[in-house]
Formats: C-alpha cells, sequence, structure tokens
C-alpha cells in the first residue's frame, strides 16, 4: 500500500486484512509496537494481540466483513465509522449461536506512523445489535 494515506491504508487494513481473514498480512499493517487504547489507558496489542482478536471474532462469526462508512483523517489519527456483519455462529458472552446475520456499527480511531497502525481504539454498538435481535433483553 506504499503511496496511500493513513485513510485508504486504514481502510485496506479492515476491508480486505481483516474482513478476509488474513491473519497472515496483519504485521504489514500494524506495528509490533501497536497499543489498544481504551480511554486514557493503553495496553500492549501488537501483531500477535490482534490476531488473536481476528481469530476469535471468526470463532464467533465465520463470515463476518468490514465496511467502512465515514472516515476522517488529522494528521497521524483516522475515525473510521463501520458497519460489521457475520452470522452468529459461535457462543459469545453466555449467548448461543444464533445462525442470525447481525450486523453491528461502530467506530474505530486508529494513529498510523510511517505507514503502519500505532494505536488502536473504539467502540461497538453491540448491546443494540443484540437487543434489537432479541439475544438479550432488558434486566
Amino acid at each position: 500500500m506504499s503511496g496511500s494515506g493513513p485513510a485508504e491504508l486504514v481502510r485496506h487494513f479492515y476491508e480486505v486484512v481483516i474482513s478476509q481473514n488474513q491473519a497472515d498480512r496483519i504485521a504489514t499493517f500494524l506495528s509490533p509496537d501497536c497499543t489498544l487504547r481504551t480511554g486514557r489507558d493503553r495496553q500492549p496489542l501488537g501483531v500477535a494481540g490482534m490476531q488473536q482478536h481476528l481469530a476469535a471474532t471468526k470463532r464467533t462469526y465465520p463470515d463476518y466483513a468490514i465496511r467502512i462508512t465515514r472516515q476522517f483523517c488529522d494528521g497521524e489519527y483516522v475515525i473510521s465509522e463501520f458497519q460489521m456483519a457475520g452470522t452468529h455462529e459461535g457462543e459469545w458472552l453466555g449467548i448461543r449461536p444464533s445462525h442470525r446475520r447481525l450486523t453491528f456499527t461502530g467506530i474505530n480511531i486508529d494513529r498510523v506512523v510511517d505507514g503502519r497502525i500505532v494505536e488502536h481504539g473504539g467502540a461497538v454498538n453491540t448491546f443494540e445489535t443484540l437487543l434489537s435481535a432479541g439475544l438479550i433483553g432488558p434486566a
């Protein structure tokens, strides 16, 4: 992806590498020192952490794919609004497989330095999707 800007790199990473389960290509897009940012907290993520996250997600939604719907780029930071759709085939958070196609929306915030993602964070509207699908109910 040489010659591409940060937004294009991030889009390709999610829509192609992640969506097509190309775990062997993650190191091309992600810094070995990549951190996961949650609020002000940062935890090591790295290539192995992202590969583990991808494998776990694929166990629950084997056919899932991500589509970026909007992006905003400011210097090193890329904010991506996305939709992730996949068939719920694995147990997750105690919820048995529903075999239904579910669509989640969310936001990723990635920081790109020297052509690689060095920081990743974001949020997915998990609750709204599971509630509207009838897979969870009010407490």
